[in-house]
């Protein structure tokens, strides 16, 4: 059974930092990229970031350039997101996915997880 569990969500001020992490079991894990996107309250699913596992190459979306970080732990089926400088608008329900990267950071996935909520407080 494929699974992607998310973790590290939490309540944060602004310009803090957070990290999440997705975990991966069920499929090889190598043969897909995983990428992040989020949705929050009202609005449409925007992508994130996403990496190609079997090369390491990493994607975001203009609008966390330079903040977040997207790594790939192979031996640990674990990808991480490492955000740093949060801002309000980063509040959002986070979800992991498997699946194919877009250059924008999105990722074009089959399956995902349950998700993981981040809150920025002003």
């Amino acid at each position: 059974e494929v699974q992607l569990v998310e973790s590290g969500g939490d309540l944060v001020q602004a310009g803090g930092s957070l990290r999440l992490s997705c975990v991966a079991s069920g499929f090889t894990f190598d043969d897909y990229a995983i990428g992040w996107f989020r949705q929050a309250p009202g609005k449409e699913r925007e992508g994130v970031s996403c990496v190609t596992t079997y090369d390491g190459s990493t994607y975001y979306a203009d609008s966390v350039k330079g903040r977040f970080t997207i790594s790939s732990d192979n031996a640990k089926n674990t990808v991480n997101l490492q955000m740093n400088s949060l801002k309000p608008e980063d509040t959002a329900v986070y979800y992991c996915a498997r699946g194919d990267c877009t250059i924008y950071g999105g990722i074009e996935g089959d399956q995902w997880g349950n998700g993981t909520l981040v809150t920025v407080s002003s």
